[in-house]
């Protein structure tokens, strides 16, 4: 530990996805000067986010949506009509390009393994370094914490279970009966699986199915009603959860197949499938869990008050702003998890945080 850089600075962002990009562009707009004023670490290995662990077969074409960063429009960086892109590859270079025309400076890779306080300022501990800041930025996402529901016999059962996160070609499941779980993810995987092989399709909740375009203003009210439980300390459901799922053609097309039968979730898993209440099985190979992920909050776990069933109490004018620790800034946490929150939620955190410290700043 005395071998590592030792670095002061005054703002830390953490993550330079969509969110901490969006971040560190209106704290350099506001005046600060990236390197001294405030730094932004990012564990990936180059620009992108998550979107560059994306699995191949996410296109520009069948990708939901993909929302500009401030100052700099996506499709200035692609080609036109350029719909069979990779997702993996086209946002990557958009964020790279991006970090270079604002002068971005990101230091990568650096995983922050801890942060804590001493002498009243955060210290943050890396694989590679020792930074100190007065005020921090969280923009980790949710990529790196996969949810993965506790059912019985789980332990017991022969096959896989993979997660959204694992899922590379539909190919790989030829031959195999695949149990698919989840919403607007396993709508994209389940299309693709199904053209392979046999599937089962199960969720918590019978989906719910929305006619007409996903607009913004439709995307601002989900933002909306998840912005409200995380003021009140609840933890965050997934914007797309309060969505529905949009009736896009490759729905209709799956409604055509008859690939969208849903069945409620099972309640056990056996050791060669799934079991449900009412003593129906149903064999299966592989298990797909599409259940989302939680924000990958655990190196920050010395420093952000939970309350009672692990929700943070969030403040601020878009309810990034740790209510009990006002130096501490979650932004792509709740509703700023969506590319739609995640722009709106840098602007604000980046403001509020610099007014929070002052001078000091």
């Amino acid at each position: 530990m005395a071998n590592r850089i030792r670095y002061k600075t005054n703002i830390a962002v953490i993550g330079a996805g969509q969110a901490g990009l969006s971040t560190a562009y209106h704290l350099k707009r506001r005046g600060l000067e990236v390197g001294r004023d405030f730094v932004v670490l990012d564990e990936a290995p180059s620009p992108g986010g998550a979107w560059q662990f994306r699995w191949p077969s996410l296109t520009l074409s069948t990708v939901n949506r993909i929302h500009d960063l401030p100052g700099m429009p996506f499709e200035d960086t692609i080609a036109t009509n350029a719909t069979e892109v990779k997702a993996s590859v086209a946002v990557p270079h958009y964020y790279e390009l991006y970090e270079k025309k604002f002068g971005l400076q990101v230091y990568r890779p650096i995983k922050v393994e801890k942060v804590y306080w001493h002498n009243d300022r955060l210290h943050i501990d890396t694989s590679t370094a020792l930074f100190s800041a007065l005020g921090l930025v969280n923009a980790t996402g949710t990529w790196q914490n996969p949810y993965l529901p506790e059912y019985p016999g789980a332990d017991l059962f022969k096959g896989e279970q993979l997660h959204t996160k694992d899922f590379k070609t539909a190919e790989y499941f030829q031959g195999k009966h695949v149990v698919v779980g989840g919403g607007i993810s396993a709508i994209q995987l389940l299309d693709q699986i199904s053209k392979v092989t046999t599937t089962t399709w199960v969720t918590r909740r019978p989906p719910e199915f929305k006619e007409g375009p996903f607009d913004d203003e439709a995307g601002h009210r989900a933002v909306a009603m998840v912005e409200e439980r995380v003021r009140n300390g609840l933890p965050p459901l997934s914007v797309v959860s309060v969505t529905g799922l949009p009736m896009s053609p490759t729905v209709i097309d799956m409604k055509k197949r008859g690939v969208l039968k849903r069945f409620p979730m099972f309640s056990e898993i056996t050791p060669i499938g799934v079991k449900w209440t009412d003593g129906r099985e149903e064999k299966a190979e592989v298990i797909l869990w599409n259940t989302g992920f939680k924000g990958a909050l655990s190196h920050l776990e010395a420093v952000l008050p939970r309350e009672e069933g692990d929700g943070i109490v969030m403040a601020g004018s878009l309810a990034t702003m740790v209510a009990k620790e006002p130096r501490i800034h979650l932004v792509g946490y709740g509703p700023s998890a969506s590319t739609i929150g995640a722009n709106r939620a840098g602007g604000a955190a980046a403001r509020e945080l610099m007014k929070t410290l002052g001078s000091n700043a």
